[in-house]
């Protein structure tokens, strides 16, 4: 198993080449302007320092979200594009599962990312790997009553402590593309299936298609 694992939906570009029991060599920046020209030369570093070629990658794993729907796209159309190149399979795994499964905790949590527009991304879970509730979003004043009290992971969390007054600023804030090959290795190791590549949107993009035109007579 060599796994190549990446990640855009949230501020970190960040890439993995994953041996099926460690991490071999990673990258990680953090710039949420930049995902599209950080991204391939990230992919080509890491494959350097862990000395393998493109053509011995036996799959991908991407994050699918939720995320901004420019960054959350670099990744996947990215992911679609190595993978037909080099006629692997491509899995898709979640952006916060990834962040859950990097804090270890084990006790129940949640992970807020975010979502711009005042808004967070968010999940609850039992443990590090098992989700129970979400990925969904909202504005941090709505959910604080239903994370009260729980230990909140994440750069969502962060930004609105107010509404996650367990936030846990000692552990991940963004997506780590290493945490994301682990859970998807030890998940494929398991002969459990992973989902499809394709984006977590939980709300519509920015741009619409204009309305109201004007009849136009002859």
């Amino acid at each position: 198993m060599l796994l190549l694992a990446l990640d855009t939906a949230t501020p970190a570009v960040t890439v993995a080449l994953h041996d099926g029991e460690r991490a071999l060599a990673t990258a990680e920046e953090v710039d949420p302007r930049r995902h599209g020209e950080l991204l391939l030369p990230a992919v080509d570093r890491v494959l350097a320092t862990a000395g393998r070629r493109l053509a011995e990658v036996t799959a991908l794993v991407v994050g699918t979200g939720p995320g901004p729907y420019t960054g959350l796209r670099v990744g996947l159309a990215t992911a679609a594009a190595l993978g037909s190149a080099a006629g692997i399979p491509v899995h898709g795994l979640g952006t916060l599962d990834s962040i859950a499964y990097a804090s270890g905790l084990t006790e129940p949590f949640v992970v807020a990312t975010d979502a711009r527009r005042r808004e967070v991304y968010w999940a609850r879970y039992a443990d590090a790997r098992t989700r129970v509730e979400g990925p969904a979003v909202d504005r941090p004043a709505e959910i604080a009553e239903a994370v009260a009290g729980l230990p909140a992971v994440g750069a969502g969390a962060l930004l609105y402590p107010e509404a996650f007054p367990g936030h846990r600023d000692d552990l991940p804030r963004h997506a780590s593309a290493a945490a994301l090959a682990a859970l998807a290795a030890e998940r494929l190791a398991a002969g459990a299936e992973l989902e499809e590549p394709r984006p977590r949107y939980l709300r519509r993009p920015d741009a619409r298609v204009p309305t109201g035109y004007k009849a136009v007579t002859r």
